[in-house]
Formats: C-alpha cells, sequence, structure tokens
C-alpha cells in the first residue's frame, strides 16, 4: 500500500482498547473510506463466544455507520509473527465494500508486514452480484 502509514498507525493505536480477556488476543484495525476518513475497530470478545466482533468487522461498520459506501484499504496489527489476516467472515465482509484490488496491510509488534490484496485472501468472492 503506499503511503498508508497512518492507517497502520490507527490500527496500531486502537488495538490497545481490544476487550480480550478470553483469547488475550488483541487485534486492532482501520479501514479508509472513499473519503480518505479513517474509521477504525478493535476485536470485542464476549463470555458467548459466538458473539464476539473482529476489529475489521468493528471497523468496517464504523466506516458505513458514518455514512461511507466504500471502503479503499485496510491495515490490521496483532502481535502474531508472521501478522495475522482477518479471519474469513471479515474477508467476506470486506468484499461487501472493497473490490479485489483493495490493499490490505497485515502487520504486527515486531515492525513485520505483510502487503496483499482482498483478493489475494479472498479469491473468487461471493458478492452482490451472485444472487441475480
Amino acid at each position: 500500500m503506499s503511503d498508508d502509514r497512518d492507517l497502520v498507525d490507527a490500527a496500531r493505536r486502537v488495538r490497545a482498547n481490544a476487550h480480550a480477556p478470553y483469547s488475550r488476543y488483541h487485534v486492532g484495525a482501520a479501514v479508509r473510506g472513499q473519503s480518505g476518513a479513517i474509521y477504525t475497530g478493535a476485536n470485542v470478545e464476549n463470555a458467548s463466544y459466538g458473539l464476539a466482533l473482529c476489529a475489521e468487522r468493528s471497523a468496517v461498520a464504523a466506516a458505513i455507520s458514518a455514512g461511507e459506501k466504500r471502503i479503499s484499504g485496510v491495515a490490521v496489527v496483532t502481535a502474531t509473527s508472521p501478522p495475522a489476516a482477518p479471519c474469513g467472515m471479515c474477508r467476506q465482509v470486506l468484499a461487501e465494500f472493497g473490490d479485489d484490488d483493495l490493499p490490505v496491510a497485515l502487520t504486527n509488534d515486531a515492525g513485520e508486514r505483510t502487503d496483499t490484496t482482498l483478493g489475494a485472501l479472498l479469491p473468487h468472492a461471493f458478492r452482490s452480484g451472485d444472487l441475480t
């Protein structure tokens, strides 16, 4: 991703707000809306495990709630080496609001980084056009 330092920094900062008392796996995510604004999300776990909310979906929800219709970039920060990628559910949500060429930056606390795209993470995504 070119010039996405602000997106990665936002994901890194919001990771400190993660509520992960069960897994202790803190994730921060940031998405850039088409407007250029950045929206963040942290993972929020629940004692009823199925109700947990991933950081990526939390960030997308913030963007859509603010009126964005599309996202143009994603950053995810974890402590994992190598940097962790979004889960399948998050990949599908990203596909609803981004194209296959959506840039995704995966980073960790050690400074490792993997740059990829949504299409590489979720080839043959199920999209609204598949419903016709």
